[in-house]
């Protein structure tokens, strides 16, 4: 797309609206009028700045990619956020120049939708400022700043202060295809309206319905959705959204679910006793390993386990099995039917680790694309609901799903399964956990899994900023605010239990509840007539101050937090342009690692401080800095603002003089953990050594371009790479972080859940081959050879992986490349402070 062609048909489109409404009418439209100029106005000066910026980024963010022919880095997404903003805006400027002299135009609508996006606009162009100094900041070819103060520091007090409530009122999902914006929508909705209702009520129904009144209020008000759902995701704790996005697990909703999806013949809940069990080495199979059962945190516990399947194997019915089952009160999950027929026991098995920020859902959520995968690929499923956090934080549900891994493998004959190949698949959080499941199976030396398919996967969580961490502003299902809870959740930092909520009679529970609930239902009614009779409610409500006016943007601009002026802030020091910077190391050896098999509770005070232990090869930078290319990063890159002297200010600022982002009336709570636990390797794999990963089988990530978490996925992409592992990266366009949550809803996350699909195929369609070094079928190449990177830092841009774009339906853009890898050994005896029983048979 010509970016310069997008910025002169934005500004003679401004230029010609504004000029018309310069007019000077009088009345309601004559303030319509005003405000639609003003907007134009303050649009063209935004995008006169932006300009340089983007052409200044189209010139470097190559420079990032996983590869030439997946063109995919948080940079991008920064970049293509902004230019979707501007189509928007053209495309409403069109409408308004097209029925502006029509009787039926509403003007003080359409001023409302100018102001919103011309408010986004300008919270996008402190992102793009904040974006530069990452380039200033960081080395050649790492996205992620590698430290939780100072850049990254700056961006969470930013985030804090600066106003949110633009992106989820009416420029809502405007980022991605427009198939999927009504059911982000709805999901807005639901989630403000849930969020009024929430402690209000102690039964689910009473919230359930006057989540249902209070909702029309939010789809008629634009304004006051975005406000509401930017004081929920700044003020509530882990415990709401655990109550939110478990509504999905209520039996109506996955009744419904149930009922909607495709029709399976076994779909049985077991619960696996906690016993310990032996299971034969990779490298010898005389020799064997004790596996024992999960017991951090809560103790030992029954595992809990999904068994889906299309087709009844053999097993799959046996007495074993059905001891196994746990009721869940619903209708009988086995379906046997009348002669059901029994097929032979499957080569193949998918293991599967939902998402859910570590803290929420279960199997249940994610069933409807299960047992759809479960048809296409004529294989059973087996998905394991390990414990959440905050109750069971890490290394809990680690532990649960190696044990889970382990019990599959020794009891394969139980699901329907000849033990041949097994594939490990996740989504989100389940991602990570399929990695570190895999990097426990090389410490502990049993089988490795054939693959790893891993969409969106979180591979780092600690607070280190990225370009593509900055969506966390806008992004309607990963805020920051909510992603730094689960995340402090799973590290063990968030209370296990929320407060407790006053207890009231029966009596009055019910007398509350019809008050409230005929009290919204009025509101909202009074709302949705008021809208439709007074054309001016939406410019004299105080709701819309959350998309205040031009006149008073100037005063919600220069209304900055106590924080971002008080809190100090020391960027570090940057080298001269022609000077190397020196590669920096993280150390990421912790007592939790060492710890990992006990089941005493984790206290970081008495954990070895991360800085004294230096593993001597955690290289997270990927390549060195070429002179060159540096010195046309430091041209695009924004370094802090001096002083009119040239001095540092005082106070240092993230943005250029004369610029300030709109800010909100109030601060959101985000906390930066530096707890130990988050830069452990079974926890952060991307901070893994080099020895914990070249264990891994082939890995095939499916990613968003649009994903706060994509930059996670390159990264990655990268390190696997670099050690010369088998790595494919995929990335699919205009599609939010959690797509297959939402499979069933539009055409385009359905093929995007087909690129899943096929790379779980892929796995198992692989060649057998000797344990000597390999090269993965789907990875090779025949053009040149690959250089053995041998532990050292390799050129990012040595030797591009082959690749294609694939268009996928409208609006679905997939970047798909393989690199050329050799496979190493599957068995890694490094146990990174795990220890194992080894008994000789």
């Amino acid at each position: 797309m010509d970016t310069n062609a997008v910025f002169v048909a934005l500004y003679g489109i401004c230029e010609e609206n504004a000029a018309y409404f310069s007019g000077g009418a009088k009345g309601s439209q004559g303030d319509a009028a005003r405000r639609l100029v003003e907007a134009m106005k303050q649009i063209q000066e935004h995008a006169h700045s932006l300009e340089p910026v983007i052409a200044g980024f189209a010139t470097v963010y190559h420079h990032f990619d996983f590869d030439p022919h997946i063109p995919a880095n948080g940079y991008r997404s920064l970049v293509k956020v902004v230019r979707c903003c501007l189509l928007h805006i053209i495309h409403k400027g069109r409408y308004i120049t097209a029925n502006r002299r029509s009787i039926f135009f509403r003007a003080t609508h359409n001023a409302g939708e100018m102001e919103a996006y011309c408010s986004a606009l300008c919270q996008l162009r402190a992102l793009l400022y904040l974006a530069q100094r990452m380039l200033h900041d960081n080395s050649h070819g790492n996205l992620f700043f590698q430290d939780e103060s100072g850049l990254s520091e700056s961006f969470v007090r930013e985030y804090a202060s600066m106003h949110k409530g633009c992106f989820y009122g009416r420029c809502l999902g405007f980022q991605f295809t427009p198939a999927i914006r009504p059911c982000l929508q709805t999901i807005a909705i639901g989630l403000v309206s849930f969020g009024e209702n929430y402690k209000r009520h102690q039964s689910g129904i009473g919230v359930a319905a006057s989540s249902f009144f209070t909702s029309g209020k939010y789809a008629i008000d634009p304004e006051l959705r975005g406000a509401e759902f930017d004081r929920i995701t700044q003020n509530l704790d882990v415990h709401f959204w655990k109550a939110f996005w478990n509504i999905t697990e209520t039996e109506v909703l996955s009744s419904l679910a149930s009922m909607t999806s495709t029709q399976v013949k076994v779909n049985r809940a077991l619960s696996v006793p906690p016993v310990t069990f032996d299971l034969p080495l990779a490298a010898n199979h005389r020799a064997s390993v004790t596996i024992a059962p999960p017991t951090a945190h809560i103790g030992t516990a029954p595992v809990q386990m999904r068994l889906i399947s299309y087709d009844l194997r053999e097993g799959q019915d046996s007495e074993t099995l059905l001891s196994l089952c746990r009721s869940e009160g619903g209708a009988i999950s086995l379906s046997l039917g009348l002669k059901t027929k029994r097929l032979p026991s499957s080569p193949c098995l998918l293991i599967h680790f939902h998402g859910g920020g570590f803290v929420a859902q279960t199997s249940k959520s994610h069933e409807p694309y299960l047992k759809s995968w479960s048809q296409e690929l004529g294989i059973p499923i087996l998905s394991v609901d390990y414990s959440l956090a905050p109750e069971a934080p890490f290394p809990r549900a680690l532990e649960e799903c190696f044990y889970a891994y382990c019990w599959a493998l020794r009891n394969h004959h139980l699901l329907g399964w000849t033990g041949e190949k097994v594939c490990l698949a996740g989504d989100s959080a389940g991602g990570n956990l399929c990695v570190t499941t895999s990097m426990r199976a090389a410490a502990f030396g049993v089988r490795m899994p054939d693959g790893i398919v891993a969409a969106y996967p979180a591979t780092l969580l600690t607070a280190y900023a990225s370009p593509s961490r900055l969506l966390t502003l806008m992004d309607p299902l990963l805020p920051l605010s909510v992603l730094s809870r689960c995340l402090s959740a799973y590290a063990g930092s968030e209370p296990p239990t929320e407060k407790q909520v006053e207890k009231v009679s029966t009596l009055s529970l019910v007398r509350r509840d019809t008050a409230l609930l005929l009290r919204d239902f009025r509101q909202g009614a009074s709302n949705w007539f008021q809208s439709l009779l007074d054309p001016n409610r939406a410019a004299a409500t105080p709701s819309a101050a959350a998309e205040a006016p031009p006149e008073s943007a100037d005063a919600v601009r220069k209304s900055i937090s106590e924080a971002s002026i008080s809190s100090p802030h020391a960027d570090p020091p940057v080298p001269a342009c022609p000077t190397e910077l020196p590669d920096r190391k993280l150390s990421v050896k912790s007592q939790t690692c060492q710890d990992l098999g006990s089941h005493s509770t984790l206290v970081p005070s008495s954990a070895a401080l991360l800085s004294e232990r230096t593993p001597e090869d955690v290289s997270f930078f990927l390549s060195k800095d070429d002179p060159t290319v540096s010195c046309g990063l430091s041209s695009v890159g924004l370094p802090p603002p001096v002083g009119e002297e040239g001095a540092e200010l005082e106070h240092p600022r993230e943005f250029p003089l004369g610029f300030e982002p709109l800010r909100s009336d109030r601060l959101a709570e985000v906390r930066v953990e530096t707890s130990p636990v988050v830069k452990d390797p079974f926890c952060s794999p991307l901070l893994a050594p080099d020895s914990m990963l070249k264990g891994l089988p082939p890995v095939h990530i499916v990613a968003c371009a649009l994903d706060p978490m994509l930059d996670d996925s390159v990264m990655f992409a990268k390190r696997l790479r670099s050690i010369d592992q088998p790595v494919t990266l995929c990335v699919v366009d205009d599609l939010p972080h959690g797509f297959l949550s939402l499979s069933q809803l539009s055409r385009e996350t359905r093929e995007a859940a087909n690129v899943c699909v096929e790379r779980i195929r892929t796995v198992f369609t692989q060649k057998d081959t000797p344990p000597e070094p390999r090269k993965h079928r789907k990875l090779e190449r025949t053009d040149r050879p690959v250089p053995a990177s041998s532990g050292e830092t390799t050129s990012l841009f040595a030797d591009p992986a082959e690749g294609s774009e694939l268009l996928v339906g409208r609006g679905v853009k997939i970047a798909d490349g393989e690199g050329s890898v050799a496979v190493a050994a599957q068995n890694n005896t490094d146990a990174g402070g795990i220890g194992a029983q080894i008994r000789l048979d």
